[in-house]
């Protein structure tokens, strides 16, 4: 019988079905005997179904007469093997996958076929059956609407009272394979998305509702067990330990956006579910008891988890009674939050209630941070108070309570309240202080419901106080933070972003002390900008400084902070990934004064913007003087683009020396130190033979930063340090390849040149310091109206030249 199973007939055929369908009738037993026609039959009546649902209406109308769904039930009921459920499920996921006819899936839907392949009991110790039939399960979903919906569901009256497809999937949606969970969740949108007020209801009801408190409980597993992971890899760093905290940190926002995507689906009861199991099983009991200031001025573990995660909180699940309700917590103490709860700590005991903060609440934790805790503590601080600025979600007035409101809201608020001729808006406005006295009722609603509804018994420790003083505390840690020198210059960044945000109209809010500080702090760079005209990279100094001008202005100007807050989490590898550098090498060099550039151009546009004038393009420097001032440039007879390997130039003032590059190997060659304006090399020519005093270059290297040495014990032999031409870490052209290459980058080359007598070595290095100050005083004199910057704000609308574009910072000529 089996060998006649494709004989003579159109395989895409009514005939076909028809015969398959008869055989499969036959099926009394399945065993090893008949096993591969039962499935192949499936597997080809699923074929014939779709074929027939794109060309012949007839396929499927014997499909309803013959009812070929309860002989799939039949079967299944016969089998004692995995491979016909395997069969059996695809089938049934391929024909509803693409049956186009709305008819079709109506009657697939109906008469319990569906919902009696969800509820068999099938043995899902065998995982590939499991992942068919979650993905059966993903498949029926898929054709969810508010029509389709009513097939899958019971009702007792108005009321669904089951529902097998989401009560089925949602048993599954915490399985070790991440896979199984993700179908689980497009499962659940599915029905969430369809909009129908019945299923809403049963899905927001007891027992099914605490699907949404187990989500929260196990994205909290997942949190602690970051965190395990974090303080598991400062203790034991590994190769892949990156990877494994990147990989971690996905899953972790991956939670986020599905809780986002749960809650864009509309449904008002699921949206409170979801705000209570955050703030009661996540927020008040893990992450805000982890935010303490302790008597070490250290955090304890966690601190940095829980600041990422209440920033990826904010940013991602956006629901208004939640982000409200976050913000309303930072008046609180930390004590509030800490009876019977645990914050994140690595050996998993209470947080103590020995620590300096129990007066402060934890917005003024948060300020704390910014004032003085680590690099960390501050981006995770700033990233916290940025990501609750940029939250529409978050009422007005409890920005305003919390001393955040932007500048431009402010400014809009008053500008209302005078228009419509409530309170004093018109006189706020226009004066030097707000009126208000006391924070919104906006935020005694949000401090209400925390004490009624999640039982904490604390009073706020702000309540009553002005806005303000909240935005004067604001900015005074902002101010106190750009003046720090401990502080790594792109957070300093990031801190000014937020400080221009919140650049106030009022000068009792940014005093004199405030524009003291930062005048002072200024003035401290500029005059370590004024050493760096003359340290190991000044031939660098103007590009870097013009480079990082531009994109301080941009980050400035931005409407949104450069950075994501898994950076809270990344900065300690990002900081320990460039190595062990040596304090005296010309690249610890490079990285201090790409440093102190980056803190000077910020100071020094923070000081612009508190006066209200608008920023310049490029910084305002003096134009290149005369580049062929220097005798040694004239006789050289080189161009402006300084020498190069295989160039000619003039020996009228090089200096004869031995070199040898390879043991054994020594070249007689002449020495030559050139400045040309701000750049300057170190050159090595071989005489021609036939053309007396000229030669061709051989080697050049910069002369910034050569530090020349004479020997102590050979007074002949000269030493130069040879560094680098660029500054890879910043070099747009090397930057992707400097963590390959950041051995040999961060090692300085080294010339030892060997001269005829001491009197020649003595003048090759009085050669080297010459054009040396030639190159420093030239930088000096095109910086010098950034060293004061009552200088520089008065030249801002002159005719001053901007300085060349540059595209990476390498040697090069004006």
């Amino acid at each position: 019988m089996w060998n006649s199973f494709w004989r003579s007939r159109d395989r895409f055929s009514l005939d076909q079905l028809r015969y398959l369908t008869e055989q499969l009738t036959k099926v009394q037993i399945i065993n090893e005997v008949n096993k591969g026609f039962v499935i192949e039959a499936l597997r080809s009546i699923a074929e014939l179904i779709t074929y027939g649902d794109q060309h012949d209406p007839s396929f499927f109308e014997f499909f309803m007469e013959k009812q070929v769904m309860g002989e799939f039930l039949r079967v299944l009921k016969l089998t004692r093997t995995v491979s016909v459920p395997l069969q059996l499920l695809q089938t049934v996921s391929i024909m509803v996958q693409n049956l186009k006819s709305e008819h079709a899936i109506y009657y697939m839907f109906s008469n319990e076929y569906i919902n009696y392949l969800i509820t068999y009991p099938f043995d899902f110790r065998n995982e590939e059956l499991l992942s068919y039939y979650i993905s059966f399960l993903r498949t029926i979903s898929g054709k969810l609407n508010k029509n389709t919906v009513s097939l899958l569901v019971k009702t007792h009256g108005d009321e669904v009272v089951s529902f097998p497809l989401y009560v089925e999937a949602i048993r599954y949606a915490f399985h070790e394979e991440s896979m199984i969970r993700t179908a689980v969740r497009a499962v659940t949108l599915n029905v969430y998305h369809v909009g129908d007020d019945s299923v809403n209801r049963y899905i927001a009801s007891t027992p099914h509702k605490d699907y949404f408190s187990n989500l929260v409980s196990f994205f909290r597993k997942q949190s602690m067990d970051l965190n395990k992971l974090l303080s598991d890899t400062q203790l034991n760093p590994g190769p892949d330990s990156m990877s494994a905290i990147i990989a971690a940190v996905d899953e972790i926002e991956d939670n986020l956006y599905y809780f986002s995507d749960v809650v864009s689906a509309g449904i008002p009861d699921v949206g409170r579910l979801i705000t209570d199991g955050i703030m009661m099983i996540l927020i008040f009991p893990l992450l805000l008891p982890s935010l303490r200031v302790m008597p070490n001025n250290d955090m304890q573990d966690g601190a940095s988890l829980s600041l990422y995660l209440l920033c990826c909180i904010l940013r991602i699940v956006k629901i208004k009674d939640l982000a409200n309700t976050v913000a309303a917590a930072l008046f609180y103490p930390s004590e509030a939050f800490t009876k019977s709860s645990r914050g994140f700590h690595s050996d998993g005991v209470l947080v103590q209630n020995d620590c300096t903060s129990s007066n402060l609440s934890l917005r003024e934790v948060l300020l704390a941070y910014v004032s003085k805790g680590n690099d960390i503590l501050v981006l995770g601080s700033l990233s916290v108070l940025a990501t609750l600025l940029q939250t529409k979600e978050l009422d007005e007035s409890m920005l305003d309570g919390l001393g955040i409101l932007p500048q431009r809201k402010q400014h809009k608020k008053l500008l209302l309240q005078a228009l419509v001729g409530e309170g004093s808006g018109e006189e706020e406005l226009f004066s030097s202080k707000s009126s208000r006295d006391g924070i919104g009722n906006d935020i005694n609603v949000y401090h209400k419901k925390i004490k009624e509804q999640y039982g904490v018994s604390f009073l706020p420790l702000d309540a009553g106080i002005s806005p303000h003083i909240h935005r004067f505390q604001v900015i005074d840690a902002l101010v106190s933070l750009s003046c720090r020198s401990n502080i790594s210059a792109e957070i300093l960044w990031d801190g000014g972003w937020l400080l221009r945000q919140l650049l106030p109209y009022s000068v009792s809010e940014f005093n004199s002390h405030h524009l003291e500080l930062l005048k002072v702090s200024y003035k401290n760079y500029a005059s370590a900008l004024v050493e760096e005209a003359r340290g190991s990279w000044s031939d660098l100094l103007i590009s870097v400084l013009c480079d990082e001008w531009r994109k301080c202005k941009r980050a400035m100007e931005s409407s949104s902070p450069r950075k994501e807050p898994n950076c809270i989490l990344l900065l300690p590898w990002k900081i320990s990934s460039g190595g062990h550098v040596p304090e005296e090498s010309s690249f610890a060099a490079g990285k201090r004064m790409h440093e102190l550039v980056k803190v000077f151009v910020l100071l020094h546009q923070l000081q612009i913007f508190t006066l209200g004038r608008a920023l310049s393009e490029q910084p305002l420097i003096y134009p290149p003087g005369d580049l062929h001032a220097n005798f040694r440039a004239r006789g050289s007879g080189l161009d402006v683009s300084g020498p190069k390997a295989g160039t000619e130039v003039s020996l009228g003032n090089a200096l004869p020396c031995r070199i040898a590059f390879e043991r054994g190997k020594e070249l007689h060659v002449y020495f030559l130190a050139i400045s040309l304006g701000i750049s300057g090399w170190l050159a090595l020519a071989e005489e021609l033979p036939l053309k007396k005093s000229h030669g061709v270059v051989r080697s050049v290297a910069p002369l910034a930063g050569c530090n020349p040495r004479i020997d102590d014990n050979h007074a002949t032999w000269l030493h130069l340090r040879i560094r680098a031409s660029s500054l890879p870490f910043v070099d747009p052209a090397q930057i992707k390849d400097y963590g390959k290459k950041k051995t040999k980058a961060s090692v300085d080359g080294r010339w030892t040149l060997a001269f005829r007598d001491e009197e020649t070595c003595k003048s090759a290095f009085l050669m080297i310091v010459e054009e040396n100050n030639f190159l420093s005083n030239e930088v000096h004199r095109r910086l010098k109206p950034l060293f004061n910057l009552e200088t520089a704000i008065d030249l801002s609308g002159s005719s001053l030249c901007f300085p060349e574009d540059s595209s990476s910072y390498r040697t090069h000529p004006n």
